[in-house]
């Protein structure tokens, strides 16, 4: 893989040495604004599009997924499998910048695990404090990594993304040891950034999204990545289509693990 992420542009310098250390330390990274206004209003009107052709059936990829399966979730907008609902969507793997930081985590044998829409609406999108990963892993040993690409400014009141600094190392998962893993953390740090911004965060560090009490739906697109040896959420193997297949060059079908 590290040749087709060459092929990407992907080089450890695009992360200074203070981004790696944060990360490292703290399980989370901002690599700030890398959408330009232009491509938020353009992402946001395609998911638009997206959502009122698929209805009620948006995200079914999730729930149909053979190895994690993500019951409807009440007031939040899903949409799946966004590598095969159009162009616009391939910057999500393959922006080398984003990929320079999952690779700090997961290493170069990485693969696309899935690529999903989500959007909490108003009074809704508070989840229990989670590590993506059903067991605690070794520090270093991290087999899943994510992206989160926010589509609105995320500030105190519309439901941001919450992260406990640092328990990607802990030993532990936030349900084994807390009382009530929806209440907040003392020492949660919530992401507070504009519309644009991408942020990597090491998939076993406890987070969770907030409630939004805003009249606006907080929305945001998660790009997941695994290590080549961990199966897929969205098995790429079975949903890529021909026009998808055709359009990438080798590099990103890499990516895709394809």
């Amino acid at each position: 893989m590290s040749k087709m992420l060459s092929q990407l542009g992907v080089n450890k310098a695009l992360l200074s040495p203070e981004e790696r250390e944060f990360l490292d330390q703290n399980g989370y990274v901002s690599l700030g604004q890398i959408l330009s206004e232009e491509d938020v209003d353009q992402i946001n009107a395609a998911i638009d599009v997206i959502l009122a052709r698929e209805g009620e059936n948006a995200g079914f990829e999730l729930v149909d997924s053979k190895y994690i399966r993500h019951p409807r979730e009440t007031g939040v907008d899903r949409v799946a499998d966004l590598v095969n609902k159009g162009e616009i969507f391939d910057v999500f793997y393959t922006q080398p910048r984003v990929l320079a930081g999952i690779t700090q985590v997961l290493g170069p044998e990485i693969k696309l695990s899935s690529l999903n829409y989500r959007a909490a609406h108003k009074g809704f999108g508070n989840q229990k404090l989670h590590a993506d990963w059903h067991e605690t892993v070794a520090p270093g040993d991290y087999k899943v990594c994510n992206s989160i690409w926010l589509l609105d400014d995320f500030v105190p009141e519309n439901g941001p993304t919450r992260i406990v600094p640092g328990t990607h190392k802990s030993g532990s998962l936030p349900q084994d040891v807390l009382d009530d893993p929806t209440l907040p953390h003392p020492d949660q740090k919530l992401i507070l950034e504009p519309a644009g911004t991408v942020v990597i965060f090491n998939s076993h560090a406890w987070h969770g999204g907030t409630t939004n009490l805003t009249e606006h739906p907080r929305r945001a697109i998660h790009s997941y990545f695994c290590r080549r040896d961990q199966p897929q959420q969205i098995d790429q193997k079975r949903y890529l289509i021909e026009e998808t297949k055709r359009r990438l060059r080798p590099a990103a079908l890499a990516i895709l693990g394809v």
